[in-house]
């Protein structure tokens, strides 16, 4: 049973191991990026395949298309439909953040890091919730733009391997923060957010 953030408090229980604010996230991030775990390598390899593909498509359109149609296109795939497909990704997060019983769901952004988020008011998650929240997303919009890639003309094939790849760079946060719940597997984990100090705690069970 996840306890809640007052039983958080018990000191004899639990212990606080970490305290990000928000606006020290992209820190964060980057540093749980670059540790070495499978996680990781499951993550990059999947961003190396992604650019392969858009790369592979490229070749076999190229004398095919007029330059016009192949630059609007990757102009679609690169700045248009990923800012289309935000509002998407973060609607992903919610769905399994309400199986794990949160109420108080908020959506937020940090123009300054580049960042949007979703976060569950004063509700505790364990690894195992967390790593669904943060992995919904990208499994099920890679698999639905792979889908469309072998069902749609050469062109649109082209911008949407693009958007693969693009979304794939963009859940990069997600997996940074899977990767400190995987290198601390050992170890019984919990996290919470307050929303309105926009402040991320981690507490480990003793």
């Amino acid at each position: 049973m996840v306890p809640r953030v007052n039983d958080l408090e018990d000191t004899k229980r639990y212990r606080q191991i970490s305290k990000i604010p928000y606006d020290e996230l992209v820190t964060f991030i980057l540093d749980y990026l670059r540790r070495k775990s499978g996680l990781m390598v499951f993550y990059w390899s999947f961003c190396i395949i992604f650019i392969g593909l858009a790369a592979y498509i490229r070749i076999n359109i190229s004398g095919y298309y007029p330059l016009r149609h192949i630059f609007l296109h990757t102009l679609l795939g690169l700045a248009i439909y990923p800012v289309i497909i935000i509002p998407v990704h973060e609607f992903l997060h919610i769905i399994p953040f309400l199986t794990t019983g949160a109420k108080r769901i908020r959506i937020g952004m940090d123009l300054k890091q580049y960042m949007f988020y979703v976060t569950a008011h004063e509700h505790v998650v364990n690894a195992k919730q967390f790593s669904l929240v943060g992995f919904t997303p990208f499994a099920l919009i890679s698999a639905g733009l792979i889908l469309l890639i072998f069902h749609v003309p050469p062109l649109w094939k082209w911008s949407l391997s693009l958007l693969l790849f693009v979304h794939a760079t963009m859940c990069a946060g997600d997996f940074a923060m899977m990767n400190f719940f995987y290198l601390n597997r050992d170890r019984k984990l919990y996290t919470w957010d307050d929303a309105d100090k926009k402040t991320a705690y981690f507490y480990e069970e003793i």
